[in-house]
Protein backbone atom coordinates (compact mmCIF):
# COMPACT_ATOMS: atom_id res chain seq x y z
CA UNK A 1 0.00 0.00 0.00
CA UNK A 2 1.33 3.26 -0.99
CA UNK A 3 1.66 5.60 2.13
CA UNK A 4 -1.42 8.44 2.87
CA UNK A 5 -1.64 11.74 3.52
CA UNK A 6 -4.59 13.84 3.53
CA UNK A 7 -5.22 17.69 3.12
CA UNK A 8 -8.76 19.08 4.65
CA UNK A 9 -9.73 22.33 3.23
CA UNK A 10 -11.08 24.38 5.54
CA UNK A 11 -9.84 27.87 5.73
CA UNK A 12 -13.11 29.48 3.87
CA UNK A 13 -14.70 32.42 5.91
CA UNK A 14 -18.31 31.00 4.48
CA UNK A 15 -19.76 34.25 3.96
CA UNK A 16 -23.45 33.04 3.00
CA UNK A 17 -23.60 31.18 5.94
CA UNK A 18 -24.57 34.72 7.20
CA UNK A 19 -23.21 33.55 10.63
CA UNK A 20 -20.11 34.59 13.49
CA UNK A 21 -19.39 31.11 13.65
CA UNK A 22 -16.63 29.64 11.33
CA UNK A 23 -18.37 27.92 8.78
CA UNK A 24 -16.89 24.28 8.75
CA UNK A 25 -17.75 24.37 13.11
CA UNK A 26 -21.56 24.56 12.35
CA UNK A 27 -22.92 21.08 13.28
CA UNK A 28 -24.48 18.36 11.82
CA UNK A 29 -26.33 16.13 14.39
CA UNK A 30 -24.43 17.91 17.01
CA UNK A 31 -20.68 17.58 15.70
CA UNK A 32 -18.90 20.40 14.05
CA UNK A 33 -18.68 19.80 10.23
CA UNK A 34 -15.07 19.86 9.88
CA UNK A 35 -14.56 17.05 12.60
CA UNK A 36 -17.12 14.80 10.45
CA UNK A 37 -14.78 15.07 8.01
CA UNK A 38 -11.74 14.51 10.11
CA UNK A 39 -12.81 11.39 11.91
CA UNK A 40 -13.46 9.35 8.49
CA UNK A 41 -10.32 10.54 7.09
CA UNK A 42 -8.46 9.36 10.38
CA UNK A 43 -10.43 5.68 9.57
CA UNK A 44 -7.81 5.14 6.97
CA UNK A 45 -4.32 4.79 7.52
CA UNK A 46 -3.38 8.09 7.57
CA UNK A 47 0.35 8.99 7.91
CA UNK A 48 -0.14 12.57 8.15
CA UNK A 49 -3.36 14.85 7.71
CA UNK A 50 -2.57 18.42 7.14
CA UNK A 51 -5.68 20.99 7.75
CA UNK A 52 -5.71 23.95 5.60
CA UNK A 53 -7.01 27.05 8.07
CA UNK A 54 -7.62 31.01 7.40
CA UNK A 55 -10.87 32.16 9.29
CA UNK A 56 -11.12 31.11 12.69
CA UNK A 57 -8.10 29.65 12.77
CA UNK A 58 -7.92 29.23 16.65
CA UNK A 59 -11.25 27.72 16.64
CA UNK A 60 -10.89 25.05 14.34
CA UNK A 61 -7.42 23.90 15.70
CA UNK A 62 -9.13 23.82 19.14
CA UNK A 63 -11.67 21.81 17.84
CA UNK A 64 -9.09 19.26 15.96
CA UNK A 65 -6.45 19.20 18.80
CA UNK A 66 -3.65 17.34 17.55
CA UNK A 67 -5.36 15.04 15.43
CA UNK A 68 -3.92 17.16 12.46
CA UNK A 69 -1.42 19.30 11.41
CA UNK A 70 -2.22 23.13 10.37
CA UNK A 71 -1.42 25.28 7.34
CA UNK A 72 -2.46 28.50 7.51
CA UNK A 73 -4.00 30.30 3.87
CA UNK A 74 -3.80 33.61 5.52
CA UNK A 75 -5.57 35.31 1.87
CA UNK A 76 -8.12 32.46 0.29
CA UNK A 77 -6.84 32.54 -3.49
CA UNK A 78 -8.63 29.55 -4.23
CA UNK A 79 -8.63 25.46 -3.41
CA UNK A 80 -5.04 25.41 -5.33
CA UNK A 81 -3.80 28.12 -3.44
CA UNK A 82 -5.13 26.34 -0.46
CA UNK A 83 -3.80 23.09 -1.03
CA UNK A 84 -0.40 24.80 -1.54
CA UNK A 85 -0.29 26.41 2.05
CA UNK A 86 0.88 22.58 2.61
CA UNK A 87 3.67 22.43 0.76
CA UNK A 88 6.15 22.61 3.10
CA UNK A 89 4.89 19.48 5.26
CA UNK A 90 4.35 17.18 2.20
CA UNK A 91 5.86 18.36 -1.01
CA UNK A 92 8.63 15.82 -2.20
CA UNK A 93 7.02 12.85 0.07
CA UNK A 94 6.36 9.72 -1.76
CA UNK A 95 2.60 8.61 -1.86
CA UNK A 96 -0.75 9.37 -2.42
CA UNK A 97 -2.74 12.60 -0.85
CA UNK A 98 -6.33 13.11 -0.61
CA UNK A 99 -8.03 16.24 -0.87
CA UNK A 100 -11.51 16.87 1.19
CA UNK A 101 -13.41 19.58 1.98
CA UNK A 102 -14.12 20.56 5.47
CA UNK A 103 -17.71 21.35 4.88
CA UNK A 104 -18.57 18.18 2.98
CA UNK A 105 -19.73 16.09 5.96
CA UNK A 106 -21.32 13.20 5.45
CA UNK A 107 -18.20 11.64 2.96
CA UNK A 108 -17.76 8.18 4.66
CA UNK A 109 -14.48 6.92 5.00
CA UNK A 110 -15.47 3.44 3.06
CA UNK A 111 -16.20 5.84 -0.34
CA UNK A 112 -12.49 7.60 0.45
CA UNK A 113 -11.11 3.58 0.86
CA UNK A 114 -12.80 2.41 -2.59
CA UNK A 115 -11.35 6.26 -4.11
CA UNK A 116 -7.83 4.86 -2.88
CA UNK A 117 -8.26 1.43 -4.41
CA UNK A 118 -9.46 2.75 -7.35
CA UNK A 119 -6.16 5.31 -7.58
CA UNK A 120 -4.29 2.79 -7.46
CA UNK A 121 -5.54 -0.28 -9.29
CA UNK A 122 -5.98 2.29 -12.10
CA UNK A 123 -2.11 3.90 -11.55
CA UNK A 124 -3.28 7.17 -12.34
CA UNK A 125 -1.69 10.41 -11.03
CA UNK A 126 -4.72 11.93 -10.26
CA UNK A 127 -8.47 10.27 -9.41
CA UNK A 128 -11.50 12.33 -8.96
CA UNK A 129 -14.52 11.43 -6.79
CA UNK A 130 -17.81 11.70 -8.87
CA UNK A 131 -21.17 11.22 -8.59
CA UNK A 132 -24.48 11.08 -10.38
CA UNK A 133 -26.58 13.95 -10.25
CA UNK A 134 -30.45 13.86 -11.62
CA UNK A 135 -30.01 17.70 -11.90
CA UNK A 136 -26.08 18.77 -12.95
CA UNK A 137 -27.10 22.20 -12.87
CA UNK A 138 -24.25 24.29 -11.33
CA UNK A 139 -21.69 21.24 -11.06
CA UNK A 140 -18.73 20.83 -13.17
CA UNK A 141 -18.85 17.84 -15.52
CA UNK A 142 -16.62 14.99 -15.89
CA UNK A 143 -15.82 14.04 -19.64
CA UNK A 144 -14.71 10.88 -20.01
CA UNK A 145 -12.40 9.45 -22.80
CA UNK A 146 -13.36 6.36 -24.90
CA UNK A 147 -10.70 4.13 -22.50
CA UNK A 148 -13.35 5.61 -19.51
CA UNK A 149 -10.40 7.97 -18.21
CA UNK A 150 -11.03 11.65 -17.21
CA UNK A 151 -10.39 13.66 -20.26
CA UNK A 152 -11.53 16.77 -18.95
CA UNK A 153 -13.67 18.76 -16.14
CA UNK A 154 -16.20 21.46 -17.57
CA UNK A 155 -17.51 24.11 -15.64
CA UNK A 156 -21.37 24.62 -15.95
CA UNK A 157 -21.06 27.79 -17.30
CA UNK A 158 -18.36 26.65 -19.66
CA UNK A 159 -19.94 23.50 -20.80
CA UNK A 160 -21.82 23.03 -24.09
CA UNK A 161 -25.54 21.85 -24.38
CA UNK A 162 -24.43 18.35 -25.19
CA UNK A 163 -21.90 18.07 -22.35
CA UNK A 164 -24.55 20.07 -19.69
CA UNK A 165 -26.83 16.80 -20.62
CA UNK A 166 -23.76 14.83 -18.47
CA UNK A 167 -25.17 13.59 -15.13
CA UNK A 168 -21.64 13.01 -13.51
CA UNK A 169 -20.54 15.75 -11.47
CA UNK A 170 -17.11 16.47 -9.78
CA UNK A 171 -17.82 16.14 -6.32
CA UNK A 172 -14.67 18.24 -5.33
CA UNK A 173 -12.93 14.90 -3.50
CA UNK A 174 -9.56 14.02 -5.32
CA UNK A 175 -6.53 11.86 -4.77
CA UNK A 176 -3.65 12.45 -6.64
CA UNK A 177 -0.19 11.21 -6.59
CA UNK A 178 1.87 13.54 -4.11
CA UNK A 179 4.84 14.70 -5.73
CA UNK A 180 2.94 15.36 -9.19
CA UNK A 181 0.50 17.20 -7.36
CA UNK A 182 2.55 19.32 -5.67
CA UNK A 183 4.93 20.01 -8.79
CA UNK A 184 1.80 21.20 -11.04
CA UNK A 185 0.55 23.26 -8.60
CA UNK A 186 3.53 25.10 -9.27
CA UNK A 187 2.21 25.91 -12.61
CA UNK A 188 -1.64 26.84 -11.60
CA UNK A 189 -2.87 30.33 -13.24
CA UNK A 190 -4.86 32.29 -11.67
CA UNK A 191 -6.02 34.15 -15.18
CA UNK A 192 -9.61 33.84 -14.78
CA UNK A 193 -12.79 36.05 -13.87
CA UNK A 194 -12.04 35.35 -10.03
CA UNK A 195 -8.60 35.40 -10.04
CA UNK A 196 -8.18 32.48 -8.04
CA UNK A 197 -6.02 29.64 -8.20
CA UNK A 198 -8.33 26.45 -8.84
CA UNK A 199 -7.65 23.04 -8.02
CA UNK A 200 -9.30 21.09 -10.97
CA UNK A 201 -6.57 23.01 -13.22
CA UNK A 202 -3.93 20.54 -11.98
CA UNK A 203 -6.22 17.68 -13.66
CA UNK A 204 -5.24 19.59 -17.12
CA UNK A 205 -1.89 20.33 -16.16
CA UNK A 206 -1.27 16.39 -15.83
CA UNK A 207 -3.20 15.83 -18.78
CA UNK A 208 -0.76 17.86 -20.90
CA UNK A 209 2.07 15.83 -19.22
CA UNK A 210 0.09 12.47 -20.67
CA UNK A 211 -0.47 11.39 -16.83
CA UNK A 212 -3.59 9.47 -16.49
CA UNK A 213 -6.50 10.76 -14.59
CA UNK A 214 -9.29 8.34 -13.70
CA UNK A 215 -12.42 9.00 -11.64
CA UNK A 216 -14.34 7.18 -8.87
CA UNK A 217 -17.92 7.42 -8.91
CA UNK A 218 -20.12 7.22 -5.86
CA UNK A 219 -23.17 5.67 -5.44
CA UNK A 220 -24.44 7.91 -2.76
CA UNK A 221 -24.73 11.45 -4.09
CA UNK A 222 -26.04 12.91 -1.02
CA UNK A 223 -22.77 11.92 1.17
CA UNK A 224 -20.51 14.98 -2.12
CA UNK A 225 -23.08 17.57 -0.69
CA UNK A 226 -21.32 20.86 0.03
CA UNK A 227 -22.31 22.68 2.82
CA UNK A 228 -22.22 26.30 2.33
CA UNK A 229 -25.88 28.27 3.66
CA UNK A 230 -28.17 27.12 6.08
CA UNK A 231 -30.64 25.90 3.86
CA UNK A 232 -27.65 23.06 2.88
CA UNK A 233 -26.81 22.95 6.71
CA UNK A 234 -30.77 21.67 7.02
CA UNK A 235 -30.34 19.39 4.10
CA UNK A 236 -27.07 17.79 5.51
CA UNK A 237 -29.18 17.24 8.92
CA UNK A 238 -31.66 15.48 7.43
CA UNK A 239 -29.29 12.79 5.76
CA UNK A 240 -27.26 12.38 8.28
CA UNK A 241 -30.22 12.13 10.60
CA UNK A 242 -31.57 9.06 8.41
CA UNK A 243 -28.29 7.24 8.12
CA UNK A 244 -27.67 7.29 11.45
CA UNK A 245 -31.19 6.25 12.47
CA UNK A 246 -31.09 3.55 9.84
CA UNK A 247 -27.83 2.07 11.21
CA UNK A 248 -29.26 1.66 15.22
CA UNK A 249 -32.58 0.26 13.62
CA UNK A 250 -30.64 -2.45 11.87
CA UNK A 251 -28.78 -3.11 14.91
CA UNK A 252 -32.01 -4.00 16.32
CA UNK A 253 -32.87 -0.39 18.32
CA UNK A 254 -36.74 0.37 18.03
CA UNK A 255 -37.37 4.11 17.08
CA UNK A 256 -41.13 4.64 17.64
CA UNK A 257 -40.73 7.82 14.94
CA UNK A 258 -37.32 7.92 13.38
CA UNK A 259 -38.23 11.23 11.74
CA UNK A 260 -38.67 13.28 15.23
CA UNK A 261 -35.56 11.04 16.66
CA UNK A 262 -31.96 12.39 17.56
CA UNK A 263 -29.01 10.61 17.87
CA UNK A 264 -25.48 11.95 17.50
CA UNK A 265 -22.95 9.91 15.19
CA UNK A 266 -20.89 9.02 18.26
CA UNK A 267 -24.12 7.30 20.36
CA UNK A 268 -23.96 3.61 20.71
CA UNK A 269 -27.27 1.86 21.95
CA UNK A 270 -28.11 -1.67 22.43
CA UNK A 271 -30.31 -4.26 21.30
CA UNK A 272 -34.08 -3.75 21.74
CA UNK A 273 -33.99 -0.59 23.74
CA UNK A 274 -36.67 1.70 22.25
CA UNK A 275 -36.64 5.38 22.02
CA UNK A 276 -39.84 7.17 21.64
CA UNK A 277 -40.29 10.62 19.58
CA UNK A 278 -38.84 13.80 20.59
CA UNK A 279 -35.63 12.22 22.14
CA UNK A 280 -32.43 13.63 21.83
CA UNK A 281 -28.80 11.59 22.56
CA UNK A 282 -25.92 13.54 21.83
CA UNK A 283 -22.28 13.74 22.47
CA UNK A 284 -20.73 10.25 23.89
CA UNK A 285 -23.64 8.71 25.27
CA UNK A 286 -23.74 4.63 25.50
CA UNK A 287 -26.71 3.14 26.04
CA UNK A 288 -27.44 -0.34 27.07
CA UNK A 289 -30.27 -3.22 26.43
CA UNK A 290 -33.50 -3.05 26.78
CA UNK A 291 -33.47 0.34 27.86
CA UNK A 292 -37.07 2.84 27.18
CA UNK A 293 -36.00 6.35 26.29
CA UNK A 294 -38.57 9.54 25.94
CA UNK A 295 -40.56 10.48 24.95
CA UNK A 296 -39.61 14.30 25.09
CA UNK A 297 -36.03 13.44 26.50
CA UNK A 298 -32.51 14.86 26.20
CA UNK A 299 -29.78 12.29 27.21
CA UNK A 300 -25.97 13.98 26.50
CA UNK A 301 -22.33 12.53 27.47
CA UNK A 302 -23.87 9.56 29.63
CA UNK A 303 -23.56 6.24 30.52
CA UNK A 304 -26.76 4.03 30.74
CA UNK A 305 -26.86 0.38 32.09
CA UNK A 306 -29.51 -2.00 30.90
CA UNK A 307 -33.71 -1.67 31.35
CA UNK A 308 -33.72 1.48 32.77
CA UNK A 309 -36.64 3.94 31.77
CA UNK A 310 -36.12 7.47 31.47
CA UNK A 311 -39.43 9.64 30.72
CA UNK A 312 -39.68 13.38 29.50
CA UNK A 313 -36.24 14.03 31.61
CA UNK A 314 -32.93 15.43 30.79
CA UNK A 315 -29.53 14.21 31.90
CA UNK A 316 -26.24 15.39 30.78
CA UNK A 317 -22.22 13.63 31.60
CA UNK A 318 -24.03 11.13 33.96
CA UNK A 319 -23.63 7.35 34.84
CA UNK A 320 -26.87 5.71 35.28
CA UNK A 321 -27.29 2.02 36.20
CA UNK A 322 -29.39 -0.69 35.07
CA UNK A 323 -33.09 -1.07 36.47
CA UNK A 324 -33.11 2.89 37.18
CA UNK A 325 -36.46 4.43 36.88
CA UNK A 326 -36.41 8.37 36.16
CA UNK A 327 -38.97 10.61 35.03
CA UNK A 328 -41.11 12.18 34.37
CA UNK A 329 -39.13 15.75 34.51
CA UNK A 330 -36.54 14.97 36.12
CA UNK A 331 -32.90 16.38 35.61
CA UNK A 332 -29.80 14.70 36.05
CA UNK A 333 -26.93 17.27 36.02
CA UNK A 334 -23.33 16.58 35.69
CA UNK A 335 -21.22 14.02 37.62
CA UNK A 336 -24.08 12.46 39.13
CA UNK A 337 -23.43 8.50 39.45
CA UNK A 338 -26.87 6.55 40.28
CA UNK A 339 -26.47 3.07 40.82
CA UNK A 340 -28.94 0.27 39.83
CA UNK A 341 -32.58 0.13 40.65
CA UNK A 342 -32.73 3.61 41.92
CA UNK A 343 -36.09 5.88 41.53
CA UNK A 344 -35.69 9.60 40.49
CA UNK A 345 -38.99 10.68 40.34
CA UNK A 346 -41.27 13.98 38.90
CA UNK A 347 -39.11 17.28 38.99
CA UNK A 348 -36.39 15.88 40.60
CA UNK A 349 -33.06 17.31 40.40
CA UNK A 350 -29.62 15.62 40.75
CA UNK A 351 -26.43 17.48 40.18
CA UNK A 352 -23.01 15.62 41.24
CA UNK A 353 -24.19 13.09 43.68
CA UNK A 354 -23.81 9.46 43.93
CA UNK A 355 -27.32 7.54 44.33
CA UNK A 356 -26.72 3.85 46.04
CA UNK A 357 -28.58 1.14 45.08
CA UNK A 358 -32.49 1.11 45.36
CA UNK A 359 -32.48 4.41 46.43
CA UNK A 360 -35.37 6.91 46.19
CA UNK A 361 -36.13 10.65 45.55
CA UNK A 362 -39.63 10.28 44.24
CA UNK A 363 -41.10 13.97 44.26
CA UNK A 364 -39.96 17.81 44.08
CA UNK A 365 -36.59 17.29 45.22
CA UNK A 366 -33.09 18.83 44.65
CA UNK A 367 -30.10 16.34 45.97
CA UNK A 368 -26.67 18.01 44.93
CA UNK A 369 -23.08 17.55 46.39
CA UNK A 370 -24.24 14.41 47.90
CA UNK A 371 -23.08 11.01 48.86
CA UNK A 372 -26.42 8.81 49.35
CA UNK A 373 -26.16 5.06 50.34
CA UNK A 374 -28.43 2.09 49.29
CA UNK A 375 -32.05 2.02 50.57
CA UNK A 376 -32.58 5.77 51.41
CA UNK A 377 -35.63 6.87 51.00
CA UNK A 378 -35.73 10.80 50.28
CA UNK A 379 -39.35 12.19 50.87
CA UNK A 380 -40.80 14.67 48.70
CA UNK A 381 -39.90 18.42 48.75
CA UNK A 382 -36.36 17.58 50.64
CA UNK A 383 -33.43 19.06 49.62
CA UNK A 384 -29.42 19.28 50.56
CA UNK A 385 -28.88 22.58 51.78
CA UNK A 386 -25.13 22.75 49.75
CA UNK A 387 -24.29 26.28 49.33
CA UNK A 388 -23.36 29.02 51.65
CA UNK A 389 -23.05 31.86 48.82
CA UNK A 390 -19.40 31.21 48.49
CA UNK A 391 -18.47 27.11 48.67
CA UNK A 392 -20.62 24.10 48.34
CA UNK A 393 -20.32 21.40 51.06
CA UNK A 394 -20.98 17.50 50.96
CA UNK A 395 -24.42 15.99 52.68
CA UNK A 396 -23.81 12.21 52.99
CA UNK A 397 -26.59 9.65 53.80
CA UNK A 398 -25.99 6.49 55.14
CA UNK A 399 -27.72 3.47 53.78
CA UNK A 400 -31.39 2.85 54.99
CA UNK A 401 -31.92 6.15 55.76
CA UNK A 402 -35.33 7.75 55.75
CA UNK A 403 -35.86 11.23 55.35
CA UNK A 404 -39.38 12.90 55.82
CA UNK A 405 -40.98 15.07 53.64
CA UNK A 406 -40.10 18.87 53.34
CA UNK A 407 -36.51 18.38 55.12
CA UNK A 408 -33.45 21.08 54.90
CA UNK A 409 -30.28 18.79 55.19
CA UNK A 410 -27.90 21.85 56.03
CA UNK A 411 -24.29 20.45 54.48
CA UNK A 412 -21.57 19.91 55.59
CA UNK A 413 -23.46 16.91 57.34
CA UNK A 414 -23.83 13.43 57.61
CA UNK A 415 -27.53 11.27 58.58
CA UNK A 416 -25.96 8.51 59.94
CA UNK A 417 -26.93 4.44 58.95
CA UNK A 418 -30.94 3.80 59.36
CA UNK A 419 -31.38 7.16 60.95
CA UNK A 420 -34.91 8.89 61.03
CA UNK A 421 -35.53 12.36 60.24
CA UNK A 422 -38.80 13.64 60.73
CA UNK A 423 -40.88 15.44 58.09
CA UNK A 424 -40.33 19.61 58.16
CA UNK A 425 -36.86 19.25 59.64
CA UNK A 426 -33.69 21.44 59.29
CA UNK A 427 -30.50 19.45 59.49
CA UNK A 428 -27.85 21.70 60.78
CA UNK A 429 -25.99 18.88 62.89
CA UNK A 430 -25.09 14.87 62.20
CA UNK A 431 -27.79 12.70 62.96
CA UNK A 432 -26.49 9.26 64.36
CA UNK A 433 -27.14 6.08 63.03
CA UNK A 434 -30.55 4.46 64.20
CA UNK A 435 -31.80 7.55 65.90
CA UNK A 436 -34.81 9.92 65.26
CA UNK A 437 -33.91 13.64 64.01
CA UNK A 438 -36.96 16.06 64.80
CA UNK A 439 -35.74 19.74 64.09
CA UNK A 440 -38.68 21.99 64.01
CA UNK A 441 -40.54 23.94 66.79
CA UNK A 442 -42.92 21.62 68.27
CA UNK A 443 -46.34 22.33 67.95
CA UNK A 444 -48.62 24.39 69.44
CA UNK A 445 -52.47 24.71 69.37
CA UNK A 446 -54.24 27.75 70.74
CA UNK A 447 -57.93 27.17 72.06
CA UNK A 448 -60.19 29.67 70.89
CA UNK A 449 -58.15 32.23 69.14
CA UNK A 450 -59.97 32.61 66.63
CA UNK A 451 -62.96 33.71 68.81
CA UNK A 452 -60.48 36.91 70.16
CA UNK A 453 -59.74 38.09 66.86
CA UNK A 454 -62.82 40.46 66.45
CA UNK A 455 -63.18 39.52 63.08
CA UNK A 456 -66.02 41.48 61.67
CA UNK A 457 -68.74 39.46 60.31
Amino acid sequence: MLTRYAVILAAGQGTRMKSKLYKVLHPVCGKPMVQHVVDQVLKLNIKEMVTIIGHGAEDVKSQLGEKSSYALQAEQLGTAHAVMQAKEILSGKEGVTVVVCGDTPLIRSETIEALFAHHEQTEAKATVLTAWANDPTGYGRIIRNGEGFVEKIVEHKDASLEERNIHEINTGTYCFDNKHLFEALQNVSNDNVQGEYYLPDVIEILKKQGETVSAYQTADFGETLGVNDRVALAEAERLMKLRINEAHMRNGVTLIDPLNTYIGPDVIIGQDTVIYPGTILAGKTVVGAENKLGPGTEIKDCQIGDLTVIRQSVAHDSVIGSHVNIGPFAHIRPQSDIHDEVKIGNFVEIKKAVFGKASKASHLSYIGDAEVGSDVNIGCGSITVNYDGKNKFLTKIEDGVFIGCNSNLVAPVTIGKGAYVAAGSTITEDVPGEALSIARARQVNKENYVQNLNIKK
